[in-house]
């Protein structure tokens, strides 16, 4: 009995040590077929049809735009200090005056009047005063009453020169030479100190006022030459800075800037538009690329040169834009390949053909 016993749990023995062997070679077999074949090397890296610029150094002048607006150098509302009524008008609407010429005349009949009566009072007075100032010398009539006549006198002399004064204000003349506007009235008008009777504007030579950024404020100098255009001329016409405003506008971060411009033909007008140009100062080294190699970022710019016949991405930092090309500051040397075309389908490590290069 005991022997039947020791020989089952043999045969149990046996059997589970046959299970177990099963179990591990199973798994082990299943593990050398779930190993994948080893990977194919990969492809190389493709390569790209495109444009190249070759780098070059070249001079150039750092040049501002700015919008301007022509202004007349003298400009002034023509209008009457005291009210009455035009006897005469002296000009004609768009025509040159002098400086100092009769305008316009407005009554005065009764300022002359009243200049005669005062005349005459004056005349008695002085000739009241040497009848007392004769009595004075024989004790017939006090200093007192002397004193009062003479003050009498003095205050129809005064009295005559406000008189005169508002004579004059009767007579509008052009205070300086310039030409003349539009008529806005009419002999026999009523008019007042409020009325604008034309304008006069000197136009020659002629304001241009314009803005430039505040970070030109110290390169712009007094006497430095602008260049500008006007609408419908294709003439090039230049003037000289003369004045800048020591305040920067804090709306527009931007400084004012005002030049003289002449216009001996009358060629320009004052209220044109005007696109201002200003050229600063002259570069002999500067590295220009064209624009479209430039590719805009979040955070900075980048252009595409070539590296040993493969695509490399280089930081770079810009300047001066013109219609064309862009400055490069930094980033780029002399003699590097900037490609120029097929920027979108480029990634770094790609091998570069060149369709041109320039």
């Amino acid at each position: 009995m005991a022997s039947s016993k020791k020989t089952l749990w043999t045969l149990v023995i046996l059997a589970v040590a046959a299970i177990v062997i099963f179990l591990v070679y199973k798994k082990v077999a299943g593990g050398k077929k779930a190993q994948a074949p080893a990977p194919q090397s990969a492809p190389g890296p493709k390569s790209v049809l495109a444009d190249a610029f070759i780098v070059k150094s070249a001079p150039l002048d750092e040049v501002i735009e700015a919008s301007g607006t022509l202004q007349s150098n003298e400009e002034v509302e023509v209008k009457a200090e005291i009210s009455g009524r035009i006897t005469h008008l002296y000009f004609k609407e768009g025509t040159n005056v002098a400086k100092g010429t009769l305008l316009v005349k407005i009554y005065d009949e009764d300022l002359k009047a009243q200049l005669q009566k005062l005349k005459l009072q004056q005349q008695l007075a002085k000739t009241t005063l040497e009848r007392q100032e004769n009595l004075l010398k024989i004790n017939g009539i006090s200093q007192q009453d002397v004193d009062v006549t003479r003050n009498q006198v003095s205050a129809y002399g005064a009295d005559m020169e406000y008189t005169q004064t508002q004579l004059q204000k009767t007579e509008l003349r052009a205070p300086f030479s310039g030409k003349l506007g539009l008529r806005n009235v009419s002999e026999g008008a009523i008019i007042s100190p409020t009325v604008v009777l034309t304008t006069l504007q000197q136009i020659d030579p002629l304001k241009i006022d314009f803005a430039v950024p505040e970070k030109y404020r110290n390169v712009i100098k007094l006497h430095d030459q602008v260049t500008f255009k006007v609408s419908g001329d294709k003439n090039d016409y230049k003037g000289s800075i003369y004045a800048i405003d020591p305040k920067i506008d804090l709306a527009t971060r931007t400084v004012k800037i005002r030049a003289i411009v002449p216009n001996s033909g009358n060629k320009l007008f004052p209220g044109s538009f005007a696109k201002v140009v200003i050229t600063l100062k002259d570069m002999p080294d500067a590295i220009m690329i064209p624009t479209q190699a430039v590719i805009p970022g979040t955070r900075d710019k980048k252009v595409i040169i070539a590296n040993q016949g493969k695509a490399k991405f280089v930081i770079v930092e810009t300047g001066i834009r013109n219609e064309t090309n862009v400055q490069i500051t930094s980033g780029l040397n002399v003699g590097d390949t900037v490609i120029t075309t097929g920027i979108m389908q480029l990634k770094p490590g790609m091998i570069l053909k060149y369709n041109s290069v320039n």
